[in-house]
This record gives structure tokens, sequence and C-alpha cells, in this order.
């Protein structure tokens, strides 16, 4: 209705107007608030451990559509804690627990925020938003790269045994070099049954030469153990694990980000899985059963530690992990491609350093706002992209103390 110019709205009409101006507004603070972060991914490696996204089911279902088929307040409490669904007889949570062999997963201390952002990341298919462009316009040089990385632990296994093959030669003929110098030295001074001394002079010198030579090569690689590959308690596949059920390795060492030893995992966290899964499918019963038996008997297996430093090198996993960002693979090669874990790097002092030299350092980080100098240089251009040598990746005493 118009008089004199003004608009006068129906009250009904204003409230309406007023109640969908709500929801709009309710709707744009909705999507704001709950974007996908790059927290997701983090946070949804503890679910690794169970499912995949379009993977198939593992020890729980394929979480591919999940956030069609179920309600997302649903999916917040069930993910929380689902036993307690369960308990209080949800129909839903209960058939869900039945349908996977009453396995119960555990609870999650996540507020509703992280399950909602890693719901978006379930369905955005395990990929953070707007990586997927980036992730398709791989080049034919990136493809190499996949293909030369998926050939190396074949070649890390060839290294390998013609290295197991090198020590067994050289022990070889460290021992008969001895035995031509104990034979030559008793025949030059007992049996006396070659006249000519030159000959024992030259026997004696060059067997000499070889120990001296093996001495030097041993005695530089002392405390490296590359291509070190022990025989374990338990026939372990990391390729199964890692590989085929893609378990996180943060679910197994889970103090790689927060301590200085990433650490053996308690056989109370391969039950989380082998409770359910007795048989194996290389392996059969056998090696399943050892590590049921250790939890029955409360005894921890003794796995043998394949990646060792000597004793005055000081290493902290969380620093490399968490700080300087370095993947597991860059260190430990590709090892959801291993049967049994090999070292495959030197991790010699050289090796470090040559890693130090390269790798660029985020100054995003209060510890290095105590470099003034460092960010005086960079202001003045002097340096462009710092790296781990800027900040003492060199120095002595950052590893040796």
């Amino acid at each position: 209705m118009i008089i004199k110019g003004f608009v006068l709205i129906n009250p009904l009409n204003k409230r309406g107007l007023i109640v969908f101006s709500l929801f709009i507004i309710s709707l744009l603070f909705s999507y704001s608030t709950h974007a996908q972060t790059a927290e997701a991914e983090k946070n949804f490696v503890q679910c690794k451990a169970c499912h995949t996204i379009g993977g198939g089911k593992l020890v729980g279902p394929d979480l591919k559509g999940v956030t069609e088929r179920r309600d997302e307040a649903w999916l917040i409490k069930f993910i929380q804690n689902s036993q307690a669904l369960v308990q209080a007889g949800d129909p839903v949570a209960v058939k869900v627990f039945e349908e996977n062999f009453k396995i119960p997963m555990p609870p999650h201390n996540l507020t509703d925020d992280q399950v909602k952002d890693i719901l978006l990341y379930i369905k955005n298919g395990g990929k953070i938003a707007g990586t997927s462009v980036a992730a398709e316009e791989k080049t034919g040089t990136e493809a190499d790269q996949v293909s030369q990385q998926e050939l190396q632990p074949e070649k890390e296994e060839i290294l390998a045994e013609i290295k197991m093959k090198e020590a067994r030669r050289m022990t070889t003929t460290f021992v008969v070099m001895i035995i031509l110098i104990v034979i030559s030295l008793t025949d030059l001074f007992l049996t006396r049954i070659i006249k000519q001394k030159w000959i024992h002079t030259i026997i004696i010198l060059i067997a000499l030469s070889i120990i001296s030579e093996v001495v030097f090569i041993e005695s530089a690689a002392l405390g490296r153990q590359q291509y070190y590959q022990p025989t374990q308690p338990v026939w372990f596949s990391h390729k199964v694990h890692a590989g085929q059920n893609r378990i996180d390795c943060m679910y197994c060492h889970f103090t790689a980000d927060k301590s200085m030893h990433a650490g053996i995992p308690p056989v109370q966290v391969c039950m989380n899985c082998h409770h359910v899964v007795k048989k194996g499918k290389r392996t059969g019963e056998k090696e399943i059963k050892k590590v049921t038996d250790a939890y029955a008997n409360g005894t921890p297996i003794q796995w043998v530690k394949v990646h060792n430093l000597p004793d005055h090198v000081y290493f902290n996993h969380e620093q490399h992990v968490k700080i300087g960002k370095v993947d597991c693979t860059e260190c430990h090669g590709q090892v959801k491609k291993m049967d049994e874990i090999i070292q495959v790097n030197s991790l010699g002092m050289g090796w470090c350093i040559d890693c130090h030299r390269t790798r660029q350092i985020d100054l995003n980080n209060k510890f290095y706002d105590q470099y003034t100098r460092l960010h005086e240089k960079i202001k003045n251009g002097e340096i462009a992209n710092p790296t781990v040598i800027n900040v003492g990746g060199e120095e002595c005493a950052k590893c040796h103390y």
C-alpha cells in the first residue's frame, strides 16, 4: 500500500522478511565457520587405520558417500563416541556395530567443528578443498618420478642383497689374508719349505695391504648400517599394513611428532585390529598368533631396531617431523612397498648435512624470532630462501653434545 510516496508493509510480510533474512545470514555464517581446513587431513589420520574413502572395507566400512547416507548430527555423535549410541540403543548405531562384527570404534576427542571438517574432507574424496586441480595437472616428469618411486623398493632390495654379499666377501677375504700371513710366517721361521724368502715377503705385503683396505672401509662405516635388514621375531609386512591397508605411520609410531623417538608400537596397538583379524592371507595364523600370545601373556614383542645412530649423535624426531615437515619416506624410503624394513639411506653426517643445505625453513615460527641477523639479511636481500644451514644446521654442537 502506497500513501504519499511511502510504502507501508503488511506486518505479516514484515515478519516473513525478517525470518527470511535471518535464515540467509545463518546459512552464510554456517558456511563460513564450517569451511574445510588443512587440519581435517591431520585429524583423519586416526580414522585411516580402519577406514578408506572409496578403497573398500578395511576393519570398518568404506566412508565414501557416508555424508549422503547418514545425518550430520548423528555422524558427529557417532564419531565422537559410537559406543555411547550403541549402549543407548540407537537403532542405526546398533545396526552399524553388528554389521561390522561388533568391533567397537574407540571414542575420539574431537569437537563438533572438527568432526564437520573431517566430514567435508571425506565428502571431497580425501582431499583438502582446492587441491584436486593441482593434483590432476601432473606433468610427464612427475609421472616418471612416480614410476621411479614404485621401482625404488625393488632396487633397494637388490642393493641390500649386493651389500650383504659384499660384506660376506670382505669377511672371507679378511680371514683368508690372515691365514696366508700365518702360513707365510710359519714357513719362513719354522718349516722353511719355500727357500726363497722374497716369496714370503710379497705374500705378507699383499695380505697386509688388503687387510688395511678392509679395516679402512669397515672403520669408515663404523656406526652406519645402510641396507641393514635384521630378522624380526614376527614376520610383519609394512607393505600389507601401510600399503594395502593404508594404515598411517602415525597410527603405530604415534610419538614421532611428540618425542625424540618415533617409538615401537606396543602390542596393544596391534590388538586394536588383531583381536578380530586372526589370519593373514600370506602367513596364515602362525605369525598373528605370536602377537595375540604376547598380548595374552603380557610380554612385549622383542622387535629389532633397524635405523640406528651412533651414541654421540643427537636426533629428535619431533623437531624434524613437526617443525621441519620432513616426510617419513625421505629418511626411511618407500616403507609402504616393503615387506621387511630395510635401512635404505646411510644416515651418515654427510647425508644429513646435504639435506640441511637444501631444505628451506618456515620462518612462521616464534622460535626463529630470535634470529635477528637472519631476518635482517632476508630484509636486505642477502638471503632469499633461508635453509637449515642458516639456523645452525652445520654447527657441530647441534647434533654432538
